[in-house]
């Protein structure tokens, strides 16, 4: 198997248990199905992984870093990014969710490296201030943007005039009426 077929496996293998993890949790997830939606084996998986822990670990960085990636801060323009964040969960939900069974299922796997987290604050360590500062900053930001995938859905069926657009707005003012 050639270099790009192995990465192209790798990445499929991955894809697919982002969105198992996503959907069932760790303790949940089936290797077998996974393998079956990556067109490939169970064999296979754990020679790339490892075992089921190395393959959830994986797939739980592999969708951070994606996120990271897309949705970089920007921090001379935090209500922009949160509407960005905003978009981004409500494009890829599965990111959101598999991030929450880690929390819940396998803690010790929860978390981006810290060097990331520590480039993230020292981004927007000027935006801070003595009351909210860099860390709280970024929680508080990340919780704007994910609160409408956590919200009970019959709080927001509440809202009938409320459509994806008007609650990234809201989002938006929000984080912007806190920096004021």
């Amino acid at each position: 198997m050639g270099q790009r077929d192995a990465e192209a496996t790798r990445a499929r293998i991955l894809s697919a248990a982002v969105t198992e993890f996503a959907a069932h949790g760790y303790s949940g997830g089936r290797v077998d199905r996974i393998a079956k939606d990556a067109e490939s084996n169970v064999r296979m998986i754990y020679a790339y992984f490892g075992n089921k822990s190395g393959l959830f670990d994986a797939a739980l960085a592999d969708a951070i870093v994606r996120m990271a990636e897309e949705v970089p801060p920007q921090p001379s323009d935090l209500p922009t990014w949160v509407g960005e964040l905003f978009d981004f969960h409500q494009r890829r939900p599965e990111v959101l969710r598999i991030s929450l069974w880690a929390q819940l299922e396998r803690p010790e796997a929860a978390s981006e490296p810290l060097e990331t987290y520590l480039a993230k604050v020292e981004s927007v360590q000027q935006q801070a201030s003595p009351a909210i500062g860099a860390v709280d900053l970024l929680v508080i930001i990340y919780a704007v943007a994910q609160a409408w995938q956590l919200a009970p859905i019959g709080l927001l069926a509440a809202d009938a005039r409320a459509s994806s657009e008007t609650r990234r707005a809201a989002a938006v003012e929000a984080v912007t009426r806190m920096l004021a």
